[in-house]
């Protein structure tokens, strides 16, 4: 685990959010609505605060998925589900899922109620600026009840140290596709065949994104990275805890501590109950 408080409570409380992807409830509920099953329900969920966004909104805030993957769904999903009605579906997924990963003893206790007004302090210390992910996220209205709640702070989170994140591969001269493969070189995160696939890139793309990586002395005949390659992958990682760490702070460290503690407990019995696909990840989810 993270040593720092801050990353620390980020990496334990994101899987709380990103379960909602892997879970039959949510394309089920999506196709209800109109959407078609597969990558726009993924897409037009994500992307619906922001509205009924063109492809090249959603490629550039997304970042590491091949464009033409994004055109073959978006914009045309805004003519099978408005927006407006895809963020009321998400929030209803969202609460349904972690009910069922949960339990409702856990999903209705004080830990949940405790965990949810946390996050939602630390959450409203974000700044929109140069953030459009979160910004579109953080216009959108608070849930009333704990769980839902506690998953739209824990969302708001994410995205704005995901807006971070992108400012900080642009530094480093990394497309989505280096930073994909490059994060994949680390061995932490998504299996080669996942990200190669979920993310819409061809073999040949991919092996052409190695070469560049190579040419750059970033990547070694392996796949490894090499030592440039890791010093550059954890400036990245540095610089995104920097520009994300104040909302955490924010809460002073009693309070910190206890958000992380409940947010561990969670994802753990999260994770235990399923909510990710076996092979899915090279390395688990932090428990």
């Amino acid at each position: 685990m993270p040593s720092a408080p801050a990353r620390r409570c980020h990496t334990v409380l994101d899987p709380l959010h990103s379960l909602i992807y892997f879970a039959p409830e949510a394309e089920q509920a999506f196709t209800e609505i109109g959407l078609r099953p597969g990558r726009m329900t993924y897409f037009a969920s994500r992307a619906a605060p922001m509205g009924a966004v063109s492809a090249g909104v959603v490629t550039a805030t997304f970042f590491n998925f091949n464009p033409d993957l994004v055109a073959r769904h978006i914009p045309r999903a805004w003519t099978l589900a408005d927006p407006e009605t895809i963020v009321a579906t998400r929030f209803k997924v969202a609460d349904k899922v972690l009910r069922r990963l949960l339990g409702d003893d856990i999903a209705d206790s004080e830990e949940v109620e405790d965990a949810a007004a946390l996050a939602k302090r630390a959450a409203q210390v974000c700044s929109p600026q140069g953030r459009p992910l979160y910004a579109a996220h953080a216009e959108l209205e608070y849930p009333t009840q704990p769980l839902p709640s506690l998953w739209h702070s824990i969302t708001l989170l994410r995205e704005y140290r995901g807006d971070g994140h992108l400012a900080a591969l642009l530094d480093a001269k990394l497309s989505g596709l280096d930073a994909l493969i490059s994060h994949q070189a680390t061995g932490k995160g998504f299996t080669q065949n996942f990200a190669q696939a979920s993310r819409g890139w061809s073999a040949e793309l991919w092996a052409a994104g190695i070469a560049g990586l190579r040419e750059r002395g970033l990547i070694d005949e392996t796949g490894g990275l090499t030592e440039a390659g890791q010093d550059l992958r954890q400036g990245i990682e540095d610089r995104t805890d920097e520009l994300s760490r104040e909302p955490y702070e924010s809460l002073g460290e009693s309070d910190l501590a206890r958000l992380t503690e409940v947010g561990l407990g969670l994802a753990r019995r999260a994770q235990a109950a399923g909510a990710f696909p076996a092979d899915t990840f090279a390395s688990k989810p932090e428990k």
